[in-house]
């Protein structure tokens, strides 16, 4: 069985291969083609050949920067400008691009052909204009939407075109004001250091604001060009790629941001290379300066940088650390200066964007097309049937015609005819009258439930063309860092000598940690399911100890094994860091880190006891508060920092303590400590054990998991009778959604004054407990840490029992296994881990080692190497001292809102640039991965066989015994998987069958491929992306639906996005609520459209069998003409507005309700064929029972055609106006009613209209109007019956079939509109002693 589950994907993709492999050459043959004969011949676009080594740029100051530098790739043109446009048309290309998309609607394209046949004299019987001039009308409105869209769009560019920075002598080549750069007042915060420290980080400032004020100019980012040497103030946004040439940081560097790049929350550190630094450290020194910088041609690489800087005769590499991109921010930097290398669109963050960005259309549009094609081809059918006929009447009957006198009409002549009388068929308004339902639905999405009070920021909808697409999303594509985070860490637990401690002085300081306000002053409302999570947790930390009392403990007993370790463990934490303090102007001191993680360290060590208070140039003072109460400055003295890298993933210190001793101190992953300690062997061992009682654990819970599946898969098909108000709906059939959602819909989310229905509320507490007696899939509490972690402190008493604490400390062994025990919990919890070693070391071993690492730091080839050689030297033989979790927390309600995503159907991917470890943190965190979840890496570098991998991965999952799949893979490997083709088929064939994947390192061009190829792969489905930064752009475009997250991170997606919100939690309003509605209200609004066109356009096809298939009109001309507009718009316009199937809480509290859009169970081609089988009926119905009265009726009475034709009308009218606004609308509110008064009161003022006006009819003709209702028919008793009676009979048929269909066949949603309407649900929390079994068994 194996070999043949295991040779499924390999046939499959050797089965794609020779598939791939052609449509990989006829593709490249099209694009040769299109590249020769159509870029190149035609429009005179070569590409760009690659440059001889790189783009040379000068570093001079002087006047010659007047000439702009020149690209040798473009035949010596100038380098393009620093100008950016993300909008998606320019002034040129909106017209035709706009057409060609509002013509690729199959309607409007069929009405250009009707409108063209009727500009042919002789051919129409309505007129030359009737149809060209409205479709005019109605595509210039749709092209102005869009239009102002994309102004928007422009006008959000213009803003970032027009920022302004710092330039050195721009003034001398630009026209555009400048401001003449002044010295600035300084920051009032400033670092404790040596005032010679400061005179050096200052000396380009000060230099520049005495003698040379006048060279620095204030220009328009969109002014920039290559060779521009520009200066950068702190918290700056970077304008373009640049070389750093000087930062007044320490020792050069300046702490670079780039999180809009690649996701990293960490601060990078950028340092000038030595041979720039040493020419630009003062204006003088810059100006003196005759260096060339050569750097590689723009790319899309952001992880690689290749380039070279020559002063004289002296050449130096240049490398990531030199290069800062467009995109990112300066932090903790006074200033800095840099050269700009790349602009505009050549910038590495616009070469990742997704070019060539086409207009989004809603996935309805296709089905819509398909429908409209038919009906032209139905209307061909009918015309070409009535035209037969009108022969076969021509040959038998006209003879006996005599007032015909035997006139004969081509047969052409009267095909056109037929066509151009049925093509209203297809409704002229309708795209028009769905642009303004979307006005509508745009309106009403502005809802307060989805409005961010801490950032003042409402949901914004920036198109209206894909309202309908966000209810039929399939796979959710999200970003992480401002995403899913808010890029806060906070110090939550720590393991010291075996026991385990939660530290909550941070959340007790800051209130804004255990409640949230919405602005109003009303406290966020959760739902059951988080606050189940948060009281889980919180008893989690109560069998914890809190960190308050492990101080108490060890000021109490300040000289014992445990207190000795527990207090260096937090020297360890206090000293192991980066960070700088910082005064503020209230004379605090705030901490400048670069990365969220260390300044979450630091913050905890000051709540600790241990205060970061000055860090003069080498050392570090700490303000330590000593047993007896009393605080005291020590000073340690730094003699060395190894720095973290990703390939290293640790840190070490050397520090010289007060006694004179060296220690180095060492923190990072478990992984890269445990080989490291003194012990290894024994670590390594209870590591291990750890592990498998963790892996039987998760073992168990996916068992578990996978019998309950089973279970619910096998039940046999129940009845879903309510406890006390039976239900014939219910009784006959049951939905196997409505059982799942038995089993979940507890979890309810919903912000305050908008709760649950009481009934809804009842029901699901009634099930409440059902959620706990096993743990399921999706919902089951992290209980790993109440259950596992061992503290020898009782939360009620307040004696602490020293015995226990010195018991374990002293134990190595214990304390290995506890530690690694409680390391395990805390990575359960999504805490991101460190491990901190120490050991002290003799004085002339670290001189002996400082000579390696100073000559490995000077070295000017394979620094880092060495760099990371010498570490290892004395990384060695550590003293385990503890461990960290930090909590990188997560916007409110993310993981609630990826369990509902996850319910309602819908695929989570995570993409982001951060590290592995990380993006596994958070997934596990945001509950994308499960505590059984089985994680599968895909690594290049560690799997020698990708293929093999992937397959053996494609068998485990196709078996079915996997509870729930995750798949890992990074930006480095996914990048091989894409160049080769059987590779790329057999990893999408996989990941569209796992459950959740994540992809880490991914560069902002990858997320877009992912995005595109997932569209491809599962055409079906549709893609929503979400994210906040310029890195997420790409993949935000190529998806079907773009969220951005605005209010955080900048407007970078939020401008560029379809829609953007403030969090991430409000995707269940924006999807389970506005798009389910909005689906559903499209969906009913072209189905209604459709319905009416047949049901009243089809008695005169019925008609023309009594009048010899001349194509006669049983209708009035007039009349026909405004049937649309005056007497059923608003019929289908309100319900596509207003219409609500069911309430806001019953599609949040019930998520797998949203299936309902993604199985196109509101509109599909199934669903309009039973709408037109109804009107077809309903047609000859109403035709029938005119005809049957007026074929008899005598001579007395009115008998013309005009009254015949106005009683077909008015029961058309007056029916379709009861199925559209009452009996197919399930929110009926004063609106409907408004709109049916309106609409059929409108249609007898019109007939009142007519009655009195001469014009409508001034010659002879079928038609007498003038006076006919008041006078005529409308005065006649038998006219008013025979329409009550056509309209009794045909709403009588409409409701027996609906209700036929209610009780044999019911739909999920006639079961919950059922619940919400009749109470039932709430009978059901009290249910009777004499149905208890049975509602029992209904559950």
């Amino acid at each position: 069985m194996n070999r043949d589950n295991g040779g499924k994907p390999a046939i499959r993709v050797r089965r794609h291969s020779r598939w791939a492999r052609w449509e990989k050459a006829a593709s490249k043959a099209f694009d040769e083609w299109w590249q020769a004969w159509i870029l190149e011949r035609l429009l005179r676009q070569y590409p760009l050949p690659p440059s001889r080594d790189g783009r040379h740029i000068p570093l001079a100051v002087g006047g010659h920067r007047s000439v702009p530098l020149t690209d040798e790739r473009t035949g010596n043109k100038p380098y393009i400008s620093n100008f950016i446009r993300s909008s998606r048309y320019s002034l040129w290309s909106f017209l035709p691009k706009q057409l060609y998309f509002q013509f690729s609607k199959l309607g409007n394209f069929y009405f250009l052909v009707v409108g063209i046949l009727q500009l042919v004299p002789g051919l129409s019987t309505t007129g030359k204009y009737t149809t060209i001039v409205p479709l005019m009308v109605f595509v210039a409105i749709s092209m102005a939407k869009e239009g102002y869209d994309d102004y928007r769009r422009y006008q959000l560019d213009k803003t970032e075109n027009r920022s302004q920075v710092w330039v050195m002598e721009a003034a001398r080549r630009t026209r555009t004001p400048t401001h003449r750069y002044q010295l600035s007042i300084p920051r009032k915060g400033k670092h404790r250091e040596s005032s010679g420290r400061e005179m050096a980080m200052t000396k380009l400032q000060d230099t520049t604001s005495i003698h040379q004020p006048e060279l620095w100019t204030k220009i328009q980012w969109q002014h920039l060009s290559v060779g521009d040497i520009i200066r950068l103030e702190r918290d700056d946004n970077i304008p373009a790629d640049i070389i750093l040439l000087s930062a007044t940081g320490p020792n050069g560097i300046a702490y670079i941001e780039t999180v809009a790049l690649d996701g990293e929350t960490n601060l990078k550190s950028k340092q000038a290379c030595s041979l720039l630094a040493k020419q630009c450290d003062t204006l003088g020194h810059l100006r003196a300066c005759d260096a060339v910088v050569v750097s590689e041609d723009p790319n899309i690489d952001l992880y690689n940088y290749e380039g070279r800087s020559t002063v004289g005769d002296e050449t130096i590499p240049l490398t990531m650390n030199d290069v800062v991109y467009r995109g990112s921010t300066l932090r903790n930097t006074t200033s800095a200066v840099g050269l700009v290398v790349n602009t505009g669109e050549e910038c590495k963050i616009r070469m990742n964007a997704h070019k060539n960005v086409h207009t989004k259309a809603p996935a309805m549009q296709t089905i819509v097309n398909r429908i409209v094609l038919i009906l032209i081809f139905f209307v061909l059918l009918l015309s070409l049937g009535l035209t037969i006929g009108y022969e076969i009447w021509e040959e038998n009957d006209q003879p006996w015609v005599w007032y015909l006198n035997n006139t004969t009409i081509s047969t052409g002549v009267i095909v056109i005819g037929f066509i151009i009388m049925f093509n209203t068929l297809i409704p002229l308004s309708l795209y028009v009258s769905l642009e303004i339902i979307k006005v509508g639905q745009f309106i009403l999405l502005q809802d307060v439930e989805m409005y961010d009070a801490e950032t003042d920021t409402p949901m914004v909808a920036n198109t209206t063309t894909i309202l309908e697409n966000l209810g039929q999303v399939s796979y959710v594509f999200s970003d992480k860092t401002g995403t899913l985070t808010e890029n806060k860490m906070r110090f939550r637990k720590l393991s010291v000598a075996g026991t385990a401690w939660h530290h909550a002085m941070e959340a007790k300081k800051d209130p804004k940690e255990s409640q949230q306000d919405d602005g109003k002053g009303k406290q966020i409302s959760r739902s059951p399911a988080m606050k189940s999570d948060i009281e889980n947790l919180d008893r989690a930390e109560k069998r914890e100890p809190d960190t308050e009392k492990l101080l108490s403990y060890i000021h109490q007993n300040p000289n014992t094994t445990f207190s000795k370790k527990a207090k260096h463990f937090l020297l360890c934490i206090a000293l192991c860091h980066t960070c700088l303090p910082e005064i503020k102007e209230n004379g605090g001191i705030e901490f400048q880190a670069a990365s969220p993680d260390e300044l979450a360290l630091v913050q905890a060590a000051r709540d600790l006891g241990y205060f970061l208070f000055d860090r003069p140039t080498r050392s570090i003072v700490l303000r330590v508060q000593t047993s007896q109460g009393h605080t005291v400055d020590e000073t340690y003295q730094v003699l060395d920092v190894i720095e973290f890298s990703s390939k290293r993933k640790r840190m070490s210190i050397g520090v010289r303590m007060p006694d004179g001793k060296i220690c180095v101190i060492c923190k990072g992953a478990d992984s890269a400590i445990l080989p490291r300690l003194k012990n290894s062997q024994l670590a390594l061992q209870k590591a291990s054990e750890v592990g498998r009682r963790a892996s039987m654990k998760k073992s168990m819970e996916a068992k578990r998991v996978l019998i309950r599946r089973s279970t619910h898969a096998s039940t046999p098909r129940q009845s879903m009778t309510a406890p006390r108000a039976p239900s014939a709906t219910f009784s006959r059939r049951h939905s196997g959604l409505y059982m799942e959602a038995m089993r979940k819909s507890h979890d309810i989310s919903m912000r305050s004054g908008s709760g649950v229905p009481d009934e809804v509320r009842a029901w699901l507490r009634r099930h409440h407990s059902e959620r706990y007696d096993t743990l399921g899939e999706d919902e089951a509490p992290r209980m790993s840490v109440e259950s596992t972690v061992i503290s020898p402190i009782s939360m009620d008493g307040p004696e602490i029992s020293s015995s226990a604490l010195e018991s374990i400390s002293a134990n190595e062994g214990n304390i290995f296994e506890r530690c690694f025990q409680h390391i395990d919990d805390f990575a359960s919890e999504g805490l991101r881990i460190l491990l901190y070693g120490y050991r002290y070391i003799e004085e002339a071993e670290y001189s002996s080692w400082k000579n390696v690492y100073h000559d490995a730091t000077t070295s000017l080839v394979d620094r880092q190497e060495r760099i990371e050689a010498a570490g290892e030297m004395i990384e060695q033989e550590f003293e385990l001292a503890g461990a960290t979790a930090i909590e990188d927390k997560l916007q409110a309600g993310v993981p609630d809102t990826i369990d509902k995503l996850r319910r309602a159907n819908i695929k989570v991917w995570m993409l982001t640039g951060d590290k592995r470890e990380t993006a596994i943190n958070i997934a596990h965190s945001a509950r994308i991965c499960k505590p059984f979840s089985e994680v599968y890496i895909l690594d290049a570098t560690v799997d020698e066989d990708l293929q093999e991998r992937m397959t053996a991965i494609y068998v485990d999952v196709g078996r079915g015994t996997i509870a729930h799949s995750v798949v890992v893979v990074d930006g480095h490997t996914l990048g091989l998987i894409e160049k080769d083709e059987p590779l790329k088929l057999l990893f999408f064939e996989l990941v569209i069958r796992i459950d959740a994947v994540i992809c880490c390192r991914a560069s902002p061009s990858q997320k877009a491929m992912l995005v595109k190829s997932i569209r491809d792969t599962d055409p079906s489905s549709l893609t929503l992306a979400i994210g906040d930064g310029a890195n997420d752009v790409p993949m935000i475009q190529a998806s079907h639906v773009g969220i951005g997250i605005s209010g955080r991170e900048g407007l970078q997606a939020a401008r560029i996005s379809d829609y953007s919100i403030a969090q991430f939690r409000f995707l269940q309003r924006l999807l389970f609520v506005h798009g389910r509605w909005n689906y559903m209200r499209t969906g009913k609004y072209i189905l209604g459209t459709f319905w009416k066109e047949i049901i009243f356009y089809l008695t005169q096809a019925q008609y023309q069998r009594s009048n010899g298939y001349t194509g006669t009109s049983l209708h009035e001309n007039w009349s026909l003409t405004v049937f649309n507009a005056l007497f059923t718009s608003l019929t289908v316009i309100i319900p596509g507005i207003f219409d609500k199937d069911l309430r806001a809480s019953t599609l949040l509290a019930v998520p797998e309700l949203y299936t309902y859009g993604q199985r196109n169970q509101g509109f599909n081609f199934k669903k309009y064929l039973a709408w037109v089988f109804m009107a077809c009926i309903e047609t000859v119905i109403i035709y029938m029972v005119v005809w049957a009265i007026y074929d008899d009726i005598l001579f007395t009475s009115d008998n013309s055609l005009f009254a015949m034709g106005q009683l077909v009308f008015t029961i058309c009218v007056v029916f379709i106006n009861i199925k559209m606004l009452v009996l197919e609308t399930h929110d009926r509110t004063w609106v409907s009613l408004f709109g049916f008064l309106v609409m059929v009161g409108l249609y007898f003022m019109w007939n009142l209209f007519i009655s009195g006006s001469n014009w409508i009819s001034p010659t002879p003709s079928p038609y007498p109007v003038n006076g006919a209702f008041v006078h005529n028919f409308g005065a006649q008793l038998l006219w008013w019956v025979t329409c009550l009676l056509g309209l009794a009979a045909v709403t009588v048929f409409e409701l027996c079939v609906t209700a036929l269909r209610r009780i044999y066949f019911p739909t999920d949603q006639d079961l919950w509109q059922e619940m919400e309407q009749t109470g039932t649900v709430g009978d059901a929390n009290h249910p009777s002693d004499t149905n208890a079994d049975s509602a029992n068994e209904a559950i």
